[in-house]
This record gives C-alpha cells, sequence and structure tokens, in this order.
C-alpha cells in the first residue's frame, strides 16, 4: 500500500462502503465470524473453519467470510452475522459446526433464515438497545485486521483534522472541553493531563498507552485492542500531536496473544500507509509508535510502574511529585491513558466536545465500558453513558441474575474496587456516586453476585490478589494487606475473635491513608465496602462460627437425609476418603470426622432425590447405622 493522503482516506471511504454491498463487483452476503478471544474459546475457531468449507463446498462464490472481534454478548459464543442486500442483519448465536451446516444450506443457499438460532434483533434485545456505542462503535462491525474496514468507518479522519486543521491548543481544548476523565479508574481529566505535558519544555517527549489490564473479570481493554486496535493508534496519533511527543509505546501484558498480534498487524498496516513514521499525512508530523509486552505483574498498570517496566527496570512505583506529565519514561514528560481512554478520542475530534457531553452526567461525561459478569444471564462488554442506574445495567442489560436467584451485591473496580449491595442498586453509575458508596469505577469491571455468595470469603479472594500483587516496596502495603488478609482467613475457618472486625477497619483505613501507590490506598476497599453493608455475615462468622452462605469450607457439614436417601450409592462411589458408608438400598451415612468437605458427594447427588444437604452451625440428627431405605420413620 503506498503512503495515504487525507485525498486517500476520503477516497476509501466512499468506495469501500459499497464494496460488499453491491452486486457490481462485489458480494451477495457477508458472513462475520465474532473470533475474540471469548469467542475463540466457546469454539469460534471450528465454526469459522465449517463455514469456509461448506460455502466452498456450494460453491458460493458471491459470497464472503470474514473475522471480526467480540460482538458483545459474550455468554451466547460463537456469534456469525449474516449481512446482505436489502437486508438486516442476521445474528445466530450458540453455534457449533452441525448449525453451521444448516446456515448454509437453508439461509445462503435457499434464503431461509433458522429463527431458532437468531439472536433477538439489536432493537428487541435490551442488551444492546439501552446500549451508547462510542468505543465499542466498531466493535463485531469490521475486521480488525483490514485497514480499510476502518478507514471506511471514519477511520483516521479525526488524526487528520487533528493534524492539519488543528492546532495542538485547539485539540487539548477539545479534549478538556468534552470533560472526558481518564477510563483506567483514577477518573481525571485527560485534557487537563495533556495541557499539563503540553506546557513542560524539553526536546523529547512520550505518550504511553496502558494495555495491562489485570482485573479478574476484566475485559475491556483486551476486547477493543482484539476488535479495533486503530482506534487507539489513532487516539494516540491525535494525542501525540496535541502533546508534542513523537515517540509512543502500546503496553500490554503477554497474557493478551490475540490483542498482541491484532495491534502489532494494525501498526504494521499503519507504518505502510504511511499513518506512522514520518510526514503522517502530509501533515509535517511524524510519530513512531512500538508495543512493549509486559509479564503480566498487577502493579505495572500504576503509570510509573509501568514507565519503570518499559525501561528494563523493576515495575515499582515512583514517590510523586514529580508527577510523569514533568518526568516520566527515561525522566522524559510522558502521558499515559488506558485502551479506552485513547478510543474515545477520535469520536470527540470528530463530533466536537459538546456531542460528547451529551452522552453523560455533568462531572461525569460521555460513556463507560464495562465487563459484565458473575451471576448475571447477559455476560458480556457494554458500554452505557454515565449516569444509568445499576439497576439498569444487571437487570435489563445483564438480564437479571441466573437461575432467578436474588441480587446480592456488585463489585465494581477490580480487585481494588468495592462491593455495592442490593440497597443501593438504583444509584447512578458515575464517578461522584460511585465514590459515595466507597467503592471505585476503576476501569470497569463489574462482577455480579447472587444470595450463594459468601461476602467475607470473596473479600478474601480479592484481598489475597492484591496482597499477592502487591511490589513490596512500601510497608503499609506489603505488610498491612498480609495482615488484613491472615485476619480474614481466620475468620473463614470459624477462628474469628472480638476485636477483629475493628481491627479490619483500622488497618484498612491505615493502608489507604499510608501507601505510596494507587494498589495500596485501594486494596481495602473491598474489606471496607463489605463490612459497611455485610457486616451481619461478618458476625456470623465470628460470634456464631457460621457462614449463611455456607461456603467457607472449615463451617460447613454435609449430610444425608435419611427420608430422602434411596441407598443408590453414588455419593459412597465418589467420596475421595470413604467418609460414606452404607449398602445398596440402605440410607447412607456421613461420618463427620473423616470428611473433608470437597462437596463431591453434594454435587453428584441425583437431582431426583437431592438427599445431601450443606448446613453451616447446625448439626443434623441422622442414623448412626445404615438402615434399609423406607424403614425409617414417616417414609
Amino acid at each position: 500500500m503506498s503512503k495515504l493522503t487525507i485525498k486517500d482516506l476520503k477516497k476509501i471511504k466512499r468506495q469501500y462502503k459499497t464494496k460488499y454491498a453491491l452486486k457490481k463487483g462485489g458480494y451477495r452476503a457477508r458472513v462475520t465470524v465474532h473470533m475474540g478471544t471469548c469467542g475463540i474459546a466457546a469454539g469460534a475457531k471450528a465454526v469459522m473453519e465449517g463455514l469456509v468449507d461448506e460455502v466452498a463446498k456450494n460453491n458460493l462464490k458471491d459470497v464472503i467470510v470474514v473475522s471480526s472481534g467480540c460482538a458483545g454478548l459474550c455468554s451466547r459464543e460463537p456469534i456469525v452475522t449474516v449481512e446482505q442486500m436489502d437486508c438486516k442483519p442476521i445474528k445466530y448465536w450458540d453455534l457449533n459446526e452441525d448449525k453451521v451446516r444448516r446456515i448454509v444450506i437453508e439461509h445462503l443457499v435457499k434464503g431461509k433464515v433458522l429463527s431458532g438460532y437468531v439472536l433477538p434483533s439489536q432493537e428487541d434485545m435490551p442488551f444492546f438497545n439501552l446500549q451508547t456505542l462510542c468505543v465499542l462503535r466498531n466493535i463485531g462491525l469490521i475486521d480488525p485486521e483490514n485497514l480499510e474496514e476502518y478507514i471506511a468507518r471514519d477511520g483516521y479522519m479525526a488524526a487528520a483534522k487533528a493534524l492539519t486543521e488543528m492546532t495542538a491548543v485547539e485539540t487539548i481544548k477539545v479534549v478538556k472541553d468534552s470533560g472526558l476523565r481518564g477510563r483506567g479508574g483514577a477518573g481525571f481529566s485527560t485534557g487537563i493531563k495533556w495541557d499539563f505535558c503540553a506546557r513542560v519544555e524539553s526536546d523529547v517527549k512520550y505518550i504511553l498507552c496502558n494495555g495491562d489490564e489485570g482485573d479478574p473479570g476484566a475485559f475491556m481493554d483486551r476486547s477493543v485492542m482484539e476488535a479495533d486496535p486503530h482506534s487507539v493508534i489513532e487516539g494516540m496519533i491525535i494525542g501525540a500531536k496535541a502533546i508534542g511527543a513523537h515517540k509512543g509505546y502500546i503496553y500490554v501484558r503477554a497474557e493478551y496473544p490475540l490483542a498482541v498480534k491484532r495491534i502489532k498487524k494494525a501498526i504494521a498496516q499503519c507504518y505502510e500507509a504511511g499513518l506512522l513514521g514520518k510526514n503522517i499525512l502530509n501533515s509535517g508530523f511524524d510519530f513512531d509508535l512500538d508495543i512493549y509486552l509486559g509479564a503480566g505483574a498487577f502493579v505495572c498498570g500504576e503509570e510509573t510502574a509501568l514507565m519503570r517496566s518499559i525501561e528494563g527496570k523493576r515495575g515499582m512505583p515512583k514517590a510523586r511529585p514529580p508527577f510523569p506529565a514533568h518526568k516520566g519514561l527515561w525522566d522524559k514528560p510522558t502521558v499515559l491513558n488506558n485502551v479506552e481512554t485513547f478510543a474515545n478520542i477520535p469520536p470527540i475530534i470528530l463530533n466536537g466536545a459538546d456531542w460528547f457531553k451529551a452522552l453523560g452526567t455533568e462531572k461525569s461525561t460521555g460513556t463507560k465500558v464495562f465487563a459484565l459478569t458473575g451471576a448475571v444471564n447477559n455476560i458480556g462488554l457494554v458500554e452505557v453513558p454515565m449516569g444509568i442506574s445499576l439497576r439498569k445495567i444487571i437487570y435489563d442489560i445483564g438480564g437479571g441474575i441466573r437461575n432467578n436467584r436474588k441480587f446480592k451485591a456488585v463489585q465494581i473496580g477490580g480487585p481494588s474496587g468495592g462491593c455495592i449491595p442490593e440497597s443501593l442498586i438504583d444509584i447512578p453509575v458515575d464517578y461522584e456516586s460511585i465514590t459515595e458508596t466507597g467503592a471505585i469505577m476503576g476501569s470497569g469491571g463489574m462482577v455480579v453476585m447472587d444470595d450463594s455468595a459468601c461476602m467475607v470469603n470473596l473479600v478474601k479472594f480479592f484481598l489475597g490478589f492484591t496482597a499477592d500483587e502487591s511490589c513490596g516496596k512500601c510497608t503499609p502495603c506489603r505488610v498491612g494487606s498480609r495482615v488484613m488478609l491472615k485476619i480474614l482467613d481466620r475468620i473463614t475457618r470459624g477462628e474469628g475473635v472480638e476485636g477483629d472486625i475493628g481491627m479490619l477497619i483500622k488497618l484498612g483505613s491505615q493502608v489507604k491513608d499510608t501507601s505510596l501507590c494507587g494498589l495500596g490506598k485501594t486494596c481495602p476497599n473491598p474489606v471496607l465496602t463489605t463490612i459497611k453493608y455485610f457486616s451481619d455475615e461478618f458476625e456470623a462468622h465470628i460470634r456464631e462460627k457460621r457462614c449463611p452462605a455456607c461456603v467457607c469450607e472449615a463451617l460447613i457439614s454435609y449430610y444425608i437425609l435419611s427420608e430422602k436417601c434411596r441407598g443408590c450409592m453414588i455419593c459412597l462411589k465418589v467420596c475421595p476418603v470413604e467418609a460414606i458408608r452404607g449398602d445398596k438400598k440402605m440410607v447412607h451415612i456421613i461420618n463427620q470426622n473423616r470428611c473433608i468437605k470437597c462437596g463431591t458427594c453434594f454435587v453428584m447427588c441425583p437431582a431426583k432425590y437431592s438427599a445431601i444437604v450443606k448446613v453451616s452451625g447446625e448439626h443434623l440428627q441422622t442414623p448412626e447405622e445404615p438402615i434399609p431405605v423406607g424403614a425409617q420413620k414417616g417414609a
């Protein structure tokens, strides 16, 4: 591909939009297999191969099969979209190779839509029609490895505008006026951060993209890099021109192989097309971009630790001031934003600050992308306007709680976030409201829990994660998190004592106030919010030695109900420690002294009997010796 000019961008945009829509020189149908990491894990690769084989077998030369990123509804993967002239796109979901063969024969050959496999239309399904797409504007619609498809959807037009029609001051003003706040977690004004760096005089400046997303249950940035890598690159080009940087790095964890592959390919395409390198779009502006692979350290999501990692040093935070805008990577002025922040920049430049401000609230403008996961029916990637209520996200977009269970809490902000209870489900989702609850917005992880979750055990998991990921540089985080974790571990083992709750609150407050970086300052959040909203569960564990959710192994026991047991012997055969005794058609008994509480018997007991129960804090009366089925009283 020769070096592109602005005129070339406009020409590609005009021509490419008709390439697949018109029969003349185009195709009758375009079939897109959504192949993000979630889709591939669900079997999309086999679906793609099956489609290609069936299309070739039926000699459908006017049908093209392409790949794209995640379609958003991860829990229904693999998903395939069929587009034809003058027809609404049809999405088929929960696919396998057999279903794919039927789709080719019935839909692509005979023209009959297989309604039994079809996902409800985007107009009819709340998961889609309640979203407002800005960052995810191209996800699932374009082939992420095809530069022309990105250009056809206004790609690099914002960069052209910023490089040739706007000054750096004007660009920063638009970003500042839009109210865009960093989507990596802290929520600091993007425009102000850029302005700070732009005002510093230096012969060398850097712009960095944080793609190190490491929160358990979070996949927002990964999905954007996999499905729309050029949006991130374009945002970085605009930011680089604004602050006067000529070198940039995209920092991605090596555990994201598909994102790494597509980012690398997008960068190579941009160099070939003249969208990176010297004299971009004949604007006189030079910018070089590289990818840097991180080793997966959670603390490298902190900006100064990330910079040390790029420098080849151990990823450990630095005290601030000086701030990176003045002294960052290799002690040069540096701006770092995350993937979502950069992906917001092109539409803001094209559509203006007022357009973006109209999407959210006064202080939290625009949209926010969330990885909605946990106990909801519709697990997936969602983008909603700031100010939407938690209830709308969980019950309308998320489709409610799985198995009709009761909603209990939602963890927002990852392992450093906080638990928001059912009583606050109607709060608006914006920076101010979330912070008031004691949680943080974070990068956008949203883990929903039902009433089967033990909040004490859950907070132990999150604190265990952050304690393991602490770099160890400062004592409050290194030692304080470990001490809190030991207390929580004692409580879940039934060894909690009076005063433990007060000690957790005291330690958590001290760690927040005295830690060096964001990891330490936020790691107590899950502990403090859970105690605030679920103190009764802590008290049950400590005072009654009882886990209300029957999750904490040390506090639960398994019993076989004599009136329900049919002596099928399944539980006896699967018990790994031979703690169950009884003959065929005899009521079985669990030896409580030998039981290791693995729960295998509970899981394997046939549902039609449901003879095994899990209890906490109480002991059931069971026969001392096996008795014939039906001989027990009342049978």
